[in-house]
């Protein structure tokens, strides 16, 4: 029996705009801005697609499903073979963006179980290297021109 999972982060404040925000967090490169040296394995990434390794979920595959500019972007995701795994990255248009990661996965209850720990640490992790992030100028500005 499987069961939806939803975990959610709180609501991020970054440095940059909702258009900066969105145009840097679209290239899947980007990402591994966010993420701490050592806390996933073999790290790879193209423009719309990226791996690693996340104990215990073996290897995560991940792709941009849907864009909605400035204001939300899915990533999709392959989990243990299977595609069950949305992250909704909410985007609220303010002086500086707001944002909120919203983590949808089709898990069983022992998968539930076991991964509920590590994915509220991952996206807490996630919000707060965004919100101490301030070079979205910079790279927004460094893929514009390419």
């Amino acid at each position: 029996m499987k069961d939806d999972s939803i975990f959610s982060s709180r609501t991020g404040r970054l440095s940059c705009t909702d258009v900066e925000f969105f145009g840097f967090i679209t290239d899947l490169r980007n990402l591994g801005q966010f993420i701490p040296e050592g806390s996933l394995k073999n790290w790879q990434a193209t423009d719309d697609f990226c791996s690693f390794g996340a104990p215990p979920l073996g290897t995560v595959k991940v792709w941009i499903s849907e864009k909605r500019p400035f204001s939300s972007v899915i990533f999709s995701g392959d989990v243990l073979n299977k595609n069950d795994v949305n992250l909704n990255i909410q985007i609220n248009n303010m002086a500086k963006a707001e944002v909120r990661l919203i983590l949808t996965a089709n898990f069983n209850p022992v998968l539930k179980m076991m991964a509920s720990g590590p994915i509220e640490k991952f996206l807490e992790t996630l919000i707060s290297e965004m919100e101490k992030f301030d070079k979205w100028n910079d790279i927004f500005t460094e893929k514009q021109l390419h």
